[in-house]
């Protein structure tokens, strides 16, 4: 999602608490954001491409690809386990919290209430009912909305009690999912599930849970490579539509803590140059570090065991929980540092690919419809794992290609435009004067 940005209201930045805290370019809080929201786009990308070109359970579970799992893409697994799965779109999602109180600033000063961003994000769940049901169920557009609304009654608490209670919720559902994970492996996975032993119905249940979910996958194989694109939305919309309550459910506890966490460290001047250069490169490498070494760990666990269906999701929902969190922020951290010299021609277009997030996002999902669905590439189910990953490479090329030339000439990218009309109820001005 990208932040509605004004650039044409800038916002006073915080003061530096000494001359060795991060530079900021431009004239407001947004550069920064621009550039790490672009990077965590394209990695948003990576992280989704297998759901994209492979049945939905292929994400975590690497039996369900149609093509194969080489021993090097078993590896390849755990690199994306480490460094991409859910890292992006925590760091996304803290920069959407940061967004919310960065559009309510510019609100309030203009004499508008949360009415204004309850608009907004009123339109923003609409654009994900559609992506969800039309495009892609991988949509986390309509989830961000929903918490957008919650995180809206804890907008005007103290950035300190934002980030309190977003600390409590992530470490709420590092418990609750944590625990839950550890049944289920217990029951699947070890002796406590076999006949006649305390789990054996549970493991009788998630067994069935498992094939239903697996044939579900061949049935969107079936109708998304052999074309059926009517029968595909119908079948989301028939089969997949209760999912919805459930992803908000699983998202409660990690969505709606980060934005919280992501308003709080906006507020204080986290992404404009409040905190010491040096303490945030160390705090962000010792939080990528430890979270990675973690991370990885449980990654070896995964395919030590043989990669199972249970255990896969265990370790990429439950397990994995508090040493993602240390990673984001340690991610975000080493990113603001390195924002405001990315000045070059890369970083310009990284920047741009950011302000165009919203476009870029909802555009990968239409490029891979064309790519995938059988009316009109038809690779759905063919590409095995590093096959996709040159796709994803090739479609971050492109975000970079057209981006910055589009923003040139115009001042918000196309959909940024359309939800920013949509939320005011009029026309703006798209073609730079």
């Amino acid at each position: 999602m990208a932040l509605d940005e004004q650039r044409e209201t800038p916002i006073d930045l915080a003061t530096p608490d000494s001359e060795t805290s991060i530079p900021v370019a431009g004239t407001d809080r947004i550069g920064s954001l621009d550039f790490i929201r672009g990077l965590a786009v394209m990695g948003i990308l990576v992280a989704n491409i297998v759901a994209f070109g492979q049945p939905f359970a292929a994400y975590m579970y690497p039996e369900a690809f149609t093509t194969g799992h080489s021993a090097a893409e078993d590896w390849m697994w755990i690199g994306q386990f480490v460094l991409i799965d859910s890292k992006m779109r925590g760091l996304f999602t803290l920069l959407f919290g940061a967004g919310l109180y960065l559009f309510m600033e510019k609100a309030w000063a203009k004499g508008a209430t949360r009415w204004l961003q309850v608009r907004r994000l009123f339109w923003l769940m609409l654009f994900g009912l559609a992506h969800y049901f039309l495009i892609w169920r991988g949509d986390i557009l309509f989830s961000y909305a929903i918490c957008g609304f919650l995180v809206l009654g804890f907008i005007t608490m103290s950035a300190r009690v934002q980030f309190v209670i977003g600390l409590l919720g992530y470490a709420s559902g590092a418990l609750l999912w944590g625990g839950l994970m550890a049944m289920m492996v217990m029951a699947a996975d070890t002796p406590q599930g076999d006949p006649g032993m305390p789990l054996s119905d549970v493991r009788s249940d998630l067994q069935s849970q498992q094939d239903q979910m697996l044939q579900d996958g061949a049935t969107q194989t079936e109708l998304i490579s052999g074309g059926h694109y009517g029968d595909y939305v119908g079948h989301m919309v028939s089969q997949h539509a209760s999912d919805l309550g459930f992803f908000i459910f699983l998202w409660l506890f990690e969505t709606l803590p980060l934005m919280l966490i992501g308003m709080a460290l906006y507020r204080w001047g986290f992404f404009s140059g409040a905190f010491s250069t040096r303490k945030m490169r160390l705090w962000g490498a010792l939080g990528m570090v430890a979270g990675g070494l973690i991370t990885f760990l449980i990654g070896l666990w995964v395919r030590d065991g043989g990669f199972t269906y249970y255990g896969t999701q265990a370790a990429q929902v439950g397990f994995s929980y508090l040493p993602r969190l240390a990673m984001i922020l340690g991610l975000a951290a080493l990113l603001v540092t390195i924002a405001p010299s990315a000045t070059g021609w890369l970083g310009q277009r990284i920047s741009a690919a950011g302000r165009a997030a919203f476009t870029n996002y909802l555009g990968t999902s239409l490029v891979m419809l064309l790519v995938m669905h059988g009316w009109a590439l038809g690779l759905f189910g063919e590409l095995t794992r590093t096959q996709l990953y040159l796709v994803a490479f090739a479609t971050c090329a492109l975000m970079l290609a057209w981006s910055k030339p589009w923003l040139d000439r115009f001042r918000y990218g196309p959909l940024e435009w359309l939800w920013r009309c949509m939320t005011y109820g009029r026309v703006f001005a798209l073609r730079r004067g």
